[in-house]
């Protein structure tokens, strides 16, 4: 294992570490309060304007694994202090701009960022004491979930107080301080090996995924039936298929498929994609069942703001089960943990089905739900660095965080479908969903998530997870 240039404090880099997460997660959500605004501040149409959220998610997804890989190859710390100076000219494009096609740039940047966090918690095991690592790693996976959560109340404030565009430097001014953080608080490691950037995988890797997810993400708005839909869904997967049989060619490849086919990796990746999806159903349907007008009978008549706060606590019991869910993996190992929060997960959505009258209610099952997440998440990249060499570390956390980015695009696209086609008239020509659609979305993300609990089942048991509780004094080095 490569060791740092200088004895690192490693409470203050895992501080560090989270508050990368943090910032990068947030800029996910920074324009959700200002949506339905943006045809009118942009001066564009409404479709032109939704791009402005999906081309985030879209370079997000795509700059996670090739990140992972150009920190195998280059060094961790290079590619966590370029995310984090990637973040920074992107808020500021943003913040400087009031066209679309500059706010399209810098929102696209600052997706890329979004490259820190996987490569964060691959460094994590090298910078701090094995008896910290699995509480670090799961405090630094949390950070996805924990930083959407809390710039949901955290704009919606800004953009009452001020103008839109203040979102944008606020951003800017967290993203410029971890860029320093990082670069003065995280220790170097001499972790780089010595290889070859796969250029056409990127580049392969990237138009499929692209063109895949536009069509998922697109679904609701063109209808899934349309020929631009399918035809963007079936040119993405033709062209993964024949990246992947050029990626299998190669000495070097940008995603060592061979490895991600082990049964423990690709198991993890398909629950990742499982969990994701229950993840974001929440965070699709309880804003809106919150802001729907009180005259509908079931809505809860709240501000986007209000709304926001009352998610917020959500953000907070996520991270607060990160340490929770390190001390599970520790003694009962990352499998039984994983299957533990997609469990919570699926509870949460069969309490929000009977809990949804009143916001103190939807509260109480935005925190179940996030207590799920917290688990969850924190024990996937515990799964895939336990069963990949360190070298590929950084590519295959890339890849599992993508994995999990698929599922949060494709459960945005499933419930906008349910909750667009099961809808009731509400004044002249406007249309909102049923009570029936939101109930349905709640038993969606349970099912998903009980999927996730099968398929996790399926994880080939580590010899660790059968020993450690009896011997519970090598639970911090199994952890780690």
């Amino acid at each position: 294992m490569p060791s740092p240039t200088r004895t690192p404090n490693p409470r203050l880099a895992i501080a560090v570490l989270c508050a990368g997460g943090l910032t990068a997660a947030l800029t996910q959500t920074l324009v959700i309060p200002i949506q339905s605004d943006l045809p009118r501040l942009l001066d564009t149409s409404a479709a032109n304007a939704a791009w402005v959220v999906t081309v985030t998610l879209l370079a997000g997804a795509v700059a996670m694994p090739i990140a992972g890989r150009l920190a195998d190859l280059f060094g961790k710390k290079r590619v966590m202090v370029a995310s984090a100076a990637l973040l920074v000219v992107g808020s500021a494009l943003v913040a400087l701009s009031s066209t679309l096609v500059p706010v399209l740039a810098g929102r696209a940047l600052q997706g890329l960022a979004m490259g820190f966090i996987p490569v964060a918690i691959s460094l994590i095991r090298q910078i701090v004491p094995p008896q910290m690592a699995g509480s670090a790693v799961a405090a630094m996976s949390a950070t996805l979930g924990v930083g959407g959560a809390i710039g949901l109340p955290l704009s919606a404030w800004i953009v009452e107080v001020g103008d839109w565009h203040a979102l944008f430097w606020v951003s800017t001014v967290l993203a410029a301080l971890i860029t320093v953080l990082t670069a003065l608080a995280i220790p170097h490691i001499h972790d780089g090996a010595p290889g070859r950037f796969d250029w056409v995988g990127a580049i392969g890797l990237a138009v499929g995924l692209v063109s895949l997810l536009v069509g998922v993400s697109k679904a609701t708005t063109w209808g899934w039936g349309d020929a631009r839909t399918l035809g963007a869904m079936v040119a993405g997967v033709v062209v993964l298929l024949v990246w992947g049989a050029f990626e299998m060619r190669q000495a070097e490849p940008l995603v060592d498929l061979r490895a991600t086919a082990k049964l423990p990796v690709l198991m993890t990746n398909v629950a990742a994609v499982a969990i994701g999806f229950g993840m974001m159903a929440q965070a699709i349907v309880v804003p809106q069942l919150l802001q729907l007008p009180e005259a509908t009978g079931y809505g809860l008549g709240q501000s986007v703001l209000a709304a926001g706060l009352w998610m917020a606590p959500g953000g907070l019991v996520m991270m607060l089960f990160a340490p929770v869910s390190g001390r599970l993996i520790a003694t009962i190992g990352a499998r039984i943990t994983l299957m533990i929060g997609a469990a919570v997960l699926g509870a949460g959505y069969l309490v929000a089905y009977v809990l949804m009258d009143a916001p103190w209610q939807l509260l109480l099952v935005s925190c179940i739900l996030s207590a799920g997440v917290g688990i969850g998440y924190a024990a996937m990249p515990t799964l895939i660095l336990d069963a990949v060499p360190p070298r590929e570390a950084g590519a295959a956390v890339g890849l599992n965080a993508l994995m999990r980015s698929v599922g949060t695009t494709v459960a945005a696209a499933v419930m906008g479908t349910l909750l667009t086609s099961n809808t009731t008239p509400m004044g002249r020509g406007f249309e909102i969903p049923t009570e029936d659609a939101f109930r349905l979305c709640f038993l969606v993300g349970a099912v998903a998530a009980f999927v996730g609990v099968a398929i996790a089942a399926t994880i080939p048991r580590r010899k660790v997870d059968d020993t450690v509780v009896e011997h519970p004094e090598a639970a911090g080095v199994a952890a780690g």
